[in-house]
């Protein structure tokens, strides 16, 4: 591993795509990396906090906002000597896979520490969603993930938000509950300062030296946006050899650290395995965003933008949604964004057209020069990647193609490409639910991820694969034509800019396709000039301008041509925002259209109404 200095005008490169399809006598074909992986990457992610800590060990590796609002840091040598110090008291816990750690707790660097220090010692750690604790009445979701789980170890902090939900847990498991140090009292529970007092590293380092690449590291959750969230084991393996693949792909990762402000959740696989991974990897430095895509945190963002200038941003389509508007309008904000900025990343969905190409200009107006907009594809079971764009995209969409190590099967599934996938990366099993985890391979040993893609083209594979939507939420109308969700919702999407910040599509066992739209509303308001500044969200939505603005963009849609299966003939714009405590939106972001769809059954009567009410727009 070497390291230098970023060379901020140095433009990002990769290696160039390299791929074989094969087609099959049964009709579906595997496509693969031509690129080796080989087999000398590390055995345990611990290997690269050992290396930096030695190499480095003065180089800022995580840094958090502080009560004071000041940057509290942590170094890679400082960071190495407290997981020796935390991973001593866990080793006397009686902890293993049957009885991990539980991290309740939002991303800060007491976060990391404890869950570095467990995988050190071959403990899985688990960092469950805050919103399990926090948003939630009955915790009834919590309480099922602690009952599969039976943790050793149980952190939160600060620990007062979190006493109804350990209190609603408690009989669910006999493990020590720690607080964190942002804690104001600790009764009945552990001092986090408790777990530093005393190191025996010479016992640390013998348990490190038994970690093999198959020791499970992590089990994550799946994020429920189809069925019941499931825990899945990632092992040393599918961590590190996701790691290689990237080393493979993106060469310049070794020449200079990466930089990164990150918001995205631990408790998912983007943020907890692909961003946090890339930074310990390659030596770089994590500034812990504690801005979220929210109209109320959003600004926090902005304001940790204008102070840190990041290498790579990794961040969702919603998200850019609403930093773009903010880039636009403030120059200060512009500059530090671009200033040094390699690559923009976007995953868990599509990103509008109209989104990529206001960040390619800003990016040439800021700089001078372009910045590669890039996307991958993966999930919880795959740890994450599979595909990965590294090269110039002819379009927003494209996934990339596999990386080394992995194989994708493609399998003509109802008029579409379904994608399956094998390689080092992919799990073994869902944790102690065989039925599941049998029903998650085919015959081959390929994990069924539930997703369709298609070439970009097909007569060059090298240019890449497009998501084209899950399976599952695909649906017919009544005219028995297929509705393919996902390039209907991205279509939606650019047609009713600025209007709509996300879309669920209707229609299933209908005639005619509807959309459910949750609305921008700072861009709505921006074309009501008219109405005073604090007027009601339904008096916006019910705006003559934003009403005809809807119903142009529909009329745009339909006049494109495609038949019915392309263009809705009614929508509605929704007061309410999506609900991550009732699952509809996830922590990363995007939209949850089962859900929606079931939650909101009585708005998609509404809107197939014979006599639509007021606020249906139609045709």
């Amino acid at each position: 591993m070497t390291a230098s200095t970023l060379d901020p005008t140095h433009a990002s490169s990769s290696a160039p795509p390299q791929v074989h399809l094969e087609h099959r006598d049964d009709g579906s074909q595997l496509l693969y990396s031509t690129i080796p992986l080989g087999d000398d990457y590390a055995r345990c992610c611990g290997e690269w906090l050992e290396h930096w800590a030695r190499e480095t060990p003065d180089r800022l590796w995580l840094a958090e906002r502080a009560p004071q609002d000041a940057w509290r840091e942590l170094t890679y040598g400082e960071a190495r000597r407290r997981v020796i110090a935390i991973a001593s008291w866990l080793l006397h816990q009686d902890l293993s896979p049957e009885r991990p750690l539980v991290i309740l707790s939002d991303n800060s660097i007491e976060h990391a520490l404890l869950m570095t220090a467990a995988m050190h010692i071959g403990v899985p750690c688990c960092s469950i969603s805050p919103g399990s604790s926090l948003m939630s009445t009955d915790h009834a979701k919590l309480k099922r993930q602690i009952q599969l789980l039976q943790p050793g170890v149980v952190y939160a902090d600060p620990i007062e938000p979190y006493a109804a939900a350990l209190a609603a847990i408690d009989e669910c498991h006999d493990g020590v509950v720690v607080a964190g140090s942002r804690s104001a009292a600790s009764e009945g529970s552990t001092p986090f300062t408790e777990l530093e007092k005393r190191t025996d590293e010479t016992a640390v380092m013998a348990a490190f030296a038994t970690l093999t690449p198959d020791t499970i590291a992590k089990f994550l959750f799946t994020s429920g946006s189809v069925g019941t969230p499931k825990a899945v084991p990632n092992t040393q393996r599918m961590l590190c050899s996701n790691q290689q693949a990237k080393a493979l792909l993106w060469p310049t990762l070794a020449e200079r650290p990466p930089v990164l402000l990150d918001w995205l959740p631990w408790s998912h696989t983007f943020g907890g395995n692909h961003n946090f991974n890339i930074i310990l990897r390659w030596g770089g430095t994590l500034y812990l965003d504690d801005g979220k895509p929210t109209p109320q945190l959003i600004e926090k963002t902005a304001r940790n933008l204008r102070e840190v200038s990041p290498t790579h941003y990794f961040s969702v389509p919603r998200a850019y949604d609403m930093l773009v508007p903010l880039l636009r309008d403030d120059a200060e904000l512009r500059e530090a964004f671009f200033q040094r900025l390699e690559l923009i990343f976007y995953a868990a969905a599509a990103l509008p057209d109209h989104l990529w190409k206001e960040l390619e200009e800003m990016a040439r107006e800021t700089t001078g020069r372009e910045v590669l907009i890039a996307s991958s594809w993966g999930a919880t079971e795959t740890a994450p990647i599979c595909t990965d764009c590294h090269f110039p995209a002819v379009r927003s969409g494209v996934i990339g193609v596999p990386v080394p190590g992995t194989t994708l099967k493609l399998v003509p599934t109802a008029g579409k490409l379904e994608v399956r996938v094998k390689g080092p990366n992919i799990f073994a099993g869902y944790w102690k639910q065989p039925e599941l985890s049998a029903k998650a391979f085919d015959d081959e040993g390929f994990y069924r991820m539930g997703d369709a893609v298609r070439f970009v083209d097909p007569r060059r594979p090298e240019l890449g694969l497009l998501f084209d939507g899950r399976v599952s939420e695909d649906f017919k109308l009544l005219t028995g034509t297929w509705v393919h969700v996902g390039a209907l919702r991205m279509a939606g999407l650019d047609a009713l800019k600025p209007i709509a910040q996300d879309i669920v599509v209707t229609g299933h066992d209908r005639d005619e396709i509807g959309f459910l739209v949750f609305p921008h509303l700072a861009a709505c308001r921006r074309l009501c000039p008219d109405l005073p500044e604090g007027a009601p969200v339904a008096k916006v939505l019910a705006h003559p301008v934003v009403l005809e603005q809807v119903r142009k963009a529909m009329r745009a849609m339909r006049a494109s041509g495609g038949g019915s299966s392309t263009y809705p003939t009614r929508a509605l714009l929704l007061e309410e925002p999506p609900s991550a405590e009732a699952g509809e939106i996830t922590d990363k972001g995007y939209i949850n259209q089962r859900k929606v769809l079931e939650r909101r059954a009585d708005l998609v009567t509404a809107l197939y109404a014979d006599t639509p009410a007021a606020a249906v727009i139609t045709l």
